[in-house]
């Protein structure tokens, strides 16, 4: 009843005829228990009862406030559960690691059947290198062809070769016996067999961060084939990588990369890092830009495999060699950038 009384002393104190400081108000007791102070026995302030009472704790405050942040939380769970089931459809479901579909499903038991099929592969080649003491194969040409194979088999049971445009490019190239670094955007994990089918049976390497010998299977392939790895935490071993890409060009194998140096979640194009440039520079070599065009519509950063075919929708475009002879390497990785550019779709291009 305090409470309720306050309450309303506050709501009068807020109308014309309450002024903001009121006058001294004295009740007068009852003689029965005349020793008991009263605290209408002092004069008051409305700002003070005001106070008291929006003081006064309301029970509700704290469960309303926990059900909010909680009802917003779902919210979020919501709303990505219904991005995955428009994207995959009705029986599409999200876990930590990635969405899900059934065709997801199909794609992930394809990749670990054939996978396991290239791991003993890999195996048996890095077997062969230890006893032969690195004498055979000093390219290591034998894992890019399994790893190749593996890549191409597994496209074709799904249904994900990309259309390549300009493919012509790469195949005069080739017949000129040069070697070159073959650079690509970089927003989905299906970029990387993209990218090798497009460059064709060729010996290859990527130029790739440390993180990857840690993925299974995947990090065995880059170990076995002496692929260019980057540690971004260690100058010393960048400068090692530096120089293990330049030789690699120099001894007539391909090289190829994603500038950015990692996959954009935005899906637009996100600033290059200069390594990859600056080994091609330096070497001499001539860069081939390709562009990548929707591989995130079937298989987005939040998804654990592709939830659908990339065939009719996934193309690379093949643009003209850029040589880095005659350039800077700022000249050189503007010159790759704006060709990237061009052959983008409008939402995959940087905004600026």
């Amino acid at each position: 009843m305090k409470v309720s009384a306050l309450a309303l002393l506050c709501a009068l104190s807020k109308t014309s005829a309450f002024s903001p400081t009121l006058p001294s108000v004295y009740v007068k007791l009852p003689p029965a228990a005349p020793s008991r102070p009263s605290i209408y026995s002092a004069p008051f302030h409305s700002t003070h009862l005001c106070s008291s009472a929006a003081s006064v704790p309301s029970p509700s405050n704290e469960s309303e406030s926990s059900s909010a942040s909680g009802e917003v939380s779902l919210t979020k769970q919501q709303k990505r559960l219904k991005q995955i089931r428009e994207e995959g459809g009705i029986f599409a479901f999200n876990t930590k690691y990635g969405a899900l579909n059934p065709f997801g499903i199909y794609y992930g038991l394809t990749s670990i059947a054939l996978g396991l099929v290239w791991f003993v592969g890999l195996t048996a080649s890095q077997l062969l290198y230890k006893v032969t003491g690195d004498k055979l194969d000093k390219k290591r040409r034998i894992p890019v062809f399994l790893s190749h194979v593996w890549g191409t088999l597994l496209m074709l049971f799904t249904a994900c070769f990309p259309k390549i445009e300009n493919g012509k490019i790469i195949k005069d190239f080739h017949k000129s016996r040069r070697t070159a670094m073959f650079v690509a955007n970089h927003n989905s994990w299906m970029d990387i067999p993209f990218l090798g089918h497009t460059i064709g049976w060729k010996n290859y390497k990527f130029v790739a961060k440390k993180e990857l010998e840690k993925v299974p299977i995947l990090g065995k392939a880059i170990k076995v084939a002496n692929n260019v790895l980057v540690d971004r935490s260690d100058r010393r071993s960048q400068l090692l990588t530096l120089k293990q890409g330049m030789k690699w060009l120099e001894d007539g194998v391909n090289l190829c990369t994603f500038p950015e140096g990692t996959r954009s979640r935005s899906n637009r194009l996100m600033p290059f890092k200069n390594g990859a440039f600056k080994m091609a520079h330096k070497a001499g070599a001539p860069v081939i830009p390709m562009s990548i065009c929707r591989a995130a519509d079937i298989m987005p950063s939040y998804w654990m495999f592709p939830f659908r075919p990339a065939y009719g929708i996934c193309k690379v475009v093949v643009h003209e060699p850029i040589e880095s002879k005659g350039k800077t390497e700022e000249e050189l990785a503007q010159a790759v950038r704006e060709a990237i550019i061009s052959g983008l779709p409008d939402d995959q291009k940087p905004l600026s």
